[in-house]
């Protein structure tokens, strides 16, 4: 790879006896541990490169948010108003780049205007408690509507999607459709709660499309999802007709082609296996994308470099990291040093 390209990676440690920690490769270099300014340990749920300042960096972790000005070199935590609080999602506003906005478990919505120098918690952004869950549900990502800069979206694990139509003062619960769809007998799933609607709300990417203003797209436990109302309805965009594994992790537009989208699918949250996924018709019909790629645990999360079309990452649970340079035709491998696991996010610069 290129001597120019920056791929950071976050784990989490949420097993016992695994390691956690952010790590970097720069070009052809190897893995290297940052550690400068973080906490010891560090767990990394998020991470956001700037989208002008690619030496810019923020990541999420178990004590709010951190900030990296040179490339990764030197860390700073910013002046989050709740000391402890455990960030999953990072967003720069795609209009605006000094609006941040960060999603953390609890479910909590804090904004900055500032560049993420200083963060309020923005009050009403709460859901409905319809799933008790042995850990406390997390904002996983959030997005920006390209056509409406003021539409903001957020997908929650265990707890569904939210929307907010004045740029998060307020929002609106989206999930009631989801849970009206586990009541299809395939779309039913359980696994520590005590209800059937556990896995419709378990949520952990959406993205939104310049080309279909309007649309949200879902991936959640039981597959990939959209809506084109609102919120107010979702369809299965049924992708086990293209997949064996409908497991959805991760979902991303390109930020080169708009009807372009990618997915992680897997079988399951731990499992041996997992794929990327592309569509380029806003999510009509998929395809293997990392052909060639063998996955020995779920595939976690994935990154598009914004500068080149051709080049894409995905990570799996357990510290294998994927690499393209021509457009999914080739693909590398680079493994996280040896124990770390609970990989949660990739992202290039």
């Amino acid at each position: 790879m290129t001597t120019e390209s920056r791929v950071f990676v976050g784990a989490g440690a949420f097993t016992a006896g695994t390691l956690s920690g952010l790590f970097r490769r720069v070009g052809d270099g190897g893995w290297e541990q940052l550690i400068r300014g973080l906490p010891d340990p560090v767990q990394v749920m998020a991470i956001t490169v700037h989208p002008h300042e690619p030496r810019t960096v923020y990541i999420g972790t178990q004590d709010g948010p951190y900030r990296s000005t040179d490339g990764g070199d030197r860390w700073q935590r910013l002046a989050f108003p709740e000391s402890g609080g455990q960030v999953w999602s990072i967003l720069v506003h795609p209009a605006d780049a000094r609006r941040l906005y960060a999603g953390t478990s609890p479910v909590g919505v804090f904004g900055s205007d500032d560049g993420g120098d200083t963060w309020r918690r923005l009050p009403n952004a709460v859901q409905p408690e319809r799933v008790k869950m042995p850990f406390a549900c997390r904002v996983m990502r959030m997005a920006v509507d390209p056509a409406r800069p003021e539409s903001l979206w957020a997908g929650l694990e265990v707890a569904g999607v939210m929307r907010s139509e004045d740029g998060g003062a307020t929002w609106t619960d989206c999930s009631a459709d989801l849970v009206k769809l586990a009541e299809l007998p395939h779309l039913k799933s359980r696994i520590v709660s005590d209800t059937d609607i556990e896995g419709m709300l378990d949520v952990h990417a959406l993205g939104i499309s310049a080309a279909q203003p309007g649309t949200v797209f879902l991936a959640l436990r039981m597959g990939l999802f959209r809506s084109t109302d609102g919120g107010r309805s979702w369809e299965d965009m049924e992708v086990g007709r293209f997949s064996p594994l409908t497991y959805g992790r991760d979902l991303r537009v390109s930020p080169h082609d708009p009807r372009t989208l990618y997915a992680c699918l897997s079988p399951a949250a731990r499992s041996e296996d997992g794929s990327m996924y592309v569509s380029r018709d806003l999510g009509q019909t998929w395809s293997r994308f990392d052909r060639g790629v063998k996955a020995e645990s779920t595939m976690m999360a994935l990154a598009l470099d914004p500068r080149d079309p051709d080049r894409a990452y995905c990570v799996s649970r357990t510290g294998q990291v994927f690499g393209t340079e021509d457009g999914g035709r080739g693909w590398r491998e680079d493994r996280l040093p040896a124990g770390v696991a609970d990989v949660y996010a990739v992202a290039c610069a």
